[in-house]
């Protein structure tokens, strides 16, 4: 991820989509054209105003499925593919909550990275959760992008582990079990903060990938959590008011940024 992204802390900027079609949110009065609107504005906030990288994720989708229907996913690579031209930095994609759905659709829309919750089992919100780590890593092979990293998520938000493993000794088992390219340590749901301690941990175990704190970073918590992460997803904060089903605030991403600067020299 280093190499990739050439940058020290590495901060990756949320462009979330609005509920899509197939979906209880989904409003019948905006076609897919106000869509694209959203998400290509979202994009030029972040990526005008210094971020390093962005991830698309269908955030708005609720309730969430551990199974990708055809009119979300394919609904996602459309509008991806329609701003695509648009995109000047690093890519990545995440399909909640499923890790193969999420493979595919990096591998086809070219993206430079994917995030997913890969490994485990879940008492979670959907159900009983267990991801398809060796399937999804199966099909980069098979699609020839093997240059494109997995970001593995491994105390998924919305959901409780079976299991008594803490969330270090699970990372450190993805990374030697699943090949993973990246660790995430999330906070209980969006927007929540990571547990510092667990993320300690975390970094203290993990040697040979990056590890990024993935939830709850904001401008008054960020020097303390690149204190001890490699990076940070963020995406709520950066929004008008911080809200999460607000779009991207550009004021709020260059202060983020300018702060994050400093920590860097």
């Amino acid at each position: 991820m280093k190499e990739l992204m050439k940058k020290n802390k590495i901060i990756i900027g949320m462009v979330h989509f609005p509920p899509l079609p197939g979906t209880p949110n989904f409003d019948d009065d905006k076609n897919l054209s106000k869509i694209v609107n959203s998400i290509s504005s979202d994009l030029d906030s972040l990526q005008n105003n210094g971020i390093d990288a962005v991830m698309f994720g269908n955030e708005g989708d609720r309730p969430y499925l551990l199974k990708a229907s055809n009119e979300t996913l394919s609904a996602m690579a459309y509008v991806i593919g329609l701003i695509k031209n648009k995109i000047k930095i690093p890519f990545g994609v995440n399909y909640l909550w499923d890790p193969v759905a999420t493979v595919a659709l990096g591998s086809i829309c070219n993206a430079n990275f994917v995030r997913e919750v890969f490994t485990g089992v879940y008492d979670s919100d959907m159900g009983l959760w267990e991801p398809k780590a060796a399937e999804a890593v199966r099909l980069r092979t098979n699609l020839h992008r093997k240059d494109m990293k997995l970001l593995f998520n491994v105390n998924a938000e919305f959901a409780s582990p079976l299991g008594t493993r803490s969330t270090a000794e699970k990372a450190e088992s993805a990374y030697f079990s699943s090949l993973a390219d990246a660790i995430c340590v999330s906070g209980a749901i969006t927007s929540k903060s990571v547990n510092l301690q667990e993320l300690q941990e975390t970094k203290k175990r993990i040697k040979d990938v990056p590890v990024f704190a993935n939830t709850g970073v904001k401008i008054e918590n960020v020097e303390e959590m690149l204190s001890v992460a490699d990076g940070c997803v963020i995406g709520s904060s950066l929004k008008y008011d911080g809200n999460t089903w607000n779009n991207i605030d550009p004021d709020r991403v260059k202060k983020f940024m300018d702060k994050v600067n400093k920590i860097r020299k």
